[in-house]
């Protein structure tokens, strides 16, 4: 604000000119790049089941995208229904009120759920007309999507998106149209903007199922693959949960939110075709050649600059640009480039480094070079608002020009202005205020007390503020005529160039979709692959004729970091010989560990990561299931070993010859009996199978499986235990596999481990071995003595407190109630 200074005398009096801070006027906020995180997302799904086959969509609200699956066969048990939504966990699921009994059913059964991990999802059902086919076309057609050019006529529209969807998939048509009903209805994400504001659709995606591992939230859970924690910091109460020792957390070292989003997605999507495994590993395997680690260090800082691209596209559809978004977007483009320049001088055999090569058009280059031209960065973080640089638009130039030089201009007119006033009035300024105009300031003087002591001939009073009058002239009108609201004209005209700008990216959206997708990609492969090189492993190879693994010297991924040494282990579980194998071992020998071992390095093949092994050679692996240590909660309202018994019923139900399945200690949930007899039922079960039997491992304390022969002798069967030795009183484990039974549990030994008294430990392995001898087990000795002397005791004391005076007294009763029942228990 430049204020005038009052002059000295004799008598001049002073005018000035005083302009508000650009600064100071209220705008949008600055936005840091912070702020560009991703948004609590919400996933609405529309699903249709007919005659067998499943047609799917869903809105995805973190990046305004609609995903699709062909129509994909699925059984009346909607198993595949149900994976989607263990997967998605979707806010709603739309579906029409028309609908076949067992969608009814399903839908019915899951809202009925009530110890659900997870949050129930919405059910709503719309009318059956509106999952027509014909209406769900032209809804299809007629949709307002910022990736499609406006230049476009309908027809060149209509073939677009024939390239997109597969309008041949009718049930899928039929899913997109109810979709795009319900977010027009409920109108997600815009509901407080103007109804001719539309829901925001960025893309259409593609996303299947097919050759997918399956594997259960039990499995992810028990192996560690993820797992979440609340966060320690009170500024993280909104989010609440962290990553903690984790498969996943050890293996993200994504540099930004869109990789580790997709790392989250390979993770959940486990496959078995081996053209996507062999293409993730062949990028893997590049950058882990020692003269590759400078590029794959420049590729990982370019990628730390590709932010939330969606979000920025978001916000333009609905003209909501921050100030930040500009200079975002001008990074991430210009990191995408860069990118591209760097994958064209990588070997073009590489899908990866190729698609990146040729899909990274010259829009990109366009998109940058634009906002480059346009946009003033330094003056758009100083004034808060978007601004252009000087030479674009020559009205904005002549206007700005006019504004800058306005000072010394007003303050000749406020010196004008101060001869005409009356001689009491030491100086005046001349201000301007936006969307009021140009106004003549004067202090207060003392003798201007009431209202009508403000009125001064020639000038027309406005108000009063701080102690100054404010006033409009013939010259100030005649500023407001000549001059005009330049600071608003300014901004509008900068507007109206951000909007033409806006337009020109959103234009060209499909490429910055498709720059987040193969970056992501590329930051995934880059982390994986730093992490291969951190900790040593090794590429797996695949096989569609083997059936199970070979792992030679695997090790646990999260168990190598958190020990000193580790001792690896192989494991050869393929062909129609051993397929179950049951891993015997006293306690704290290894066998869990070994057992999560061989899922985890199965499962980091699977999704197309190096593993922690000398070699793997993974075959054909069609699911996983566990059932290893159960994690008992109220809100599951079920019991331990009802938890257990609903993992093995899963696998019981749903394994194959291409599965595997590791069980740990079941049946020690319930009587010792019965929990051997399920036990030894299950593995009855599968080897009765014969070669369609599962890949089983087993580990069990129950070693009269063994000694009782519950098992036939086939060759089906592979007995494992864990090496120890015995040193006098002493048991040394070494932690390695190696073919055979154990004799014992060695319970006692680690009993004494966990501090139980060295009495109570014989006396532990004393009746131990009476059981096992049949022999009948005798109380202790000393024990009895000792219960007797305080028996005795006890009566002595009751009878030195009796008072032998007293009337009330009858020896009869306290003999009958007192001496002879303690009598009879010293006896």
């Amino acid at each position: 604000m430049a204020s005038g200074a009052t002059p000295q005398t004799p008598a001049p009096r002073a005018a000035a000119f005083s302009f508000p801070d650009p600064a100071a006027v209220p705008g949008p906020g600055v936005v840091e790049e912070d702020d560009l995180e991703e948004e609590p997302a919400e996933i609405h799904l529309c699903v249709l089941w007919n005659s067998g086959f499943l047609g799917m969509a869903y809105y995805d609200t973190s990046d305004s995208t609609i995903h699709f699956m062909p129509d994909a066969p699925d059984l009346e048990s909607l198993k595949h229904l149900q994976r989607v939504l263990d997967e998605l966990n979707p806010h709603s699921i739309v579906t029409s009120a028309k609908q076949d009994e067992t969608m009814t059913q399903f839908l019915g059964k899951l809202a009925s759920q009530e110890h659900r991990e997870t949050k129930r999802p919405e059910i709503v059902f719309l009318p059956s007309v509106d999952f027509g086919l014909e209406i769900s076309k032209q809804r299809l057609i007629s949709g307002s999507y910022s990736f499609i050019p406006d230049s476009m006529t309908a027809t060149e529209k209509i073939l677009y998106l024939s390239s997109i969807i597969p309008f041949d998939c009718l049930l899928t048509v039929r899913a997109l149209g109810g979709l795009l009903k319900y977010l027009s209805r409920k109108r997600i994400g815009v509901e407080l903007e103007d109804s001719k504001v539309s829901v925001p659709i960025l893309a259409f995606k593609k996303f299947v199922l097919t050759h997918l591992v399956s594997i259960d939230q039990d499995t992810y859970s028990v192996l560690q693959i993820f797992k979440s924690e609340s966060h320690p910091s009170v500024y993280k109460v909104a989010s609440g949960l962290k990553e903690g020792l984790s498969l996943f957390g050890i293996l993200n070292r994504c540099r930004s939110k869109w990789g580790e989003k997709l790392l989250r997605l390979w993770f959940t999507r486990p496959t078995q075709d081996l053209g996507e495994l062999n293409s993730r590993l062949d990028v893997i395997q590049f950058f882990l050649l020692p003269q590759n680690l400078e590029m794959a260090q420049m590729l990982h800082r370019l990628l730390g600059h590709i932010k939330n691209v969606p979000l920025i596209l978001k916000r333009m559809k609905l003209s909501h640009t921050k100030v930040s978004d500009w200079q975002v977007l001008y990074k991430t483009v210009y990191s995408a480039l860069g990118l591209r320049d760097a994958c064209r001088s990588l070997p073009q055999s590489i899908q990866l480094f190729q698609d990146i090569a040729q899909e990274f058009s010259d829009d990109l280059h366009h998109i940058a070079s634009l906002i480059g031209k346009v946009v003033d960065f330094d003056s758009c973080l100083a004034e808060n608002r978007f601004t252009v640089l000087p030479n674009i638009d020559p009205e904005i130039d002549e206007k700005k020009r006019k504004l800058m030089g306005l000072p010394s201009f007003l303050t000749e007119v406020a010196w004008k202005e101060l001869e005409n006033l009356d001689s009491r009035i030491p100086s005046c300024s001349v201000i301007y205020i936006p969307l009021i105009g140009f106004l003549l300031s004067i202090p207060r003087l003392p003798f201007m007390m009431e209202a009508d002591d403000f009125e001064i001939e020639g000038l027309d009073f406005m108000f009063l503020s701080e102690e100054k009058l404010h006033y409009r002239s013939t010259r100030t009108k005649e500023l407001d005529v000549l001059l005009g609201d330049l600071h608003c004209d300014i901004r509008d005209q900068e507007t109206l160039l951000m909007y033409q700008l806006q337009c020109q990216v959103l234009a060209r959206a499909a490429v910055l979709t498709r720059v987040l997708d193969l970056a992501s990609r590329l930051d995934v492969l880059l982390a994986l692959a730093s992490a291969a090189r951190d900790y040593g492993y090794s590429r797996p190879r695949f096989s569609s004729q083997l059936l199970g693994v070979r792992i030679q010297n695997g090790r646990h991924p999260l168990m190598e970091l958190c020990t000193g040494t580790f001792v690896p282990n192989s494991t050869e579980c393929s062909g129609d010989k051993s397929r179950v194998k049951v891993i015997t071992g006293p306690n704290s020998s290894g066998k869990s560990i070994y057992l999560k071992q061989v899922g985890l390095i199965t499962f980091m093949a699977l999704v197309g990561s190096f593993v922690p092994a000398e070699e793997a050679e993974i075959g054909a692996v069609d699911a996983i299931f566990t059932r290893i240590h159960s994690c008992e909660s109220i809100s599951r309202g079920l019991s331990t070993f009802m938890i257990d018994l609903n993992q093995v019923a899963k696998a019981v139900n749903n394994a194959t010859e291409q599965s595997l399945v590791l069980i740990d200690e079941f049946g020690k949930g319930t009587n010792t009996v019965d929990g051997l007899a399920l036990l030894a039922a299950v593995l009855r079960y599968w080897l009765a199978l014969g070669p369609t039997c599962p890949h089983v491992f087993v580990t069990t304390n129950f070693l009269s499986l063994v000694q009782l022969q519950l098992l036939p002798q086939a060759p089906l069967v592979h007995y494992l235990t864990m090496e120890t030795c015995e040193d006098g009183t002493d048991l040394v484990f070494f932690y390695q596999v190696c073919e055979g039974v154990a004799s014992a549990s060695h319970a006692s030994h680690t009993a004494a481990q966990a501090g139980l008294p060295d009495k109570l430990i014989a006396r532990g392995k004393e009746v131990s071995d009476l059981i096992r001898s049949g022999k009948s087990i005798k109380p202790v000795k000393d024990l009895i003595k000792e219960k007797q002397l305080e028996n005795c005791q006890t009566l002595v004391d009751k009878f030195l407190r009796l008072d032998l005076e007293d009337p009330n007294l009858d020896l009869d009763i306290f003999m009958s109630q007192e001496v002879l029942p303690a009598a009879t228990t010293i006896l």
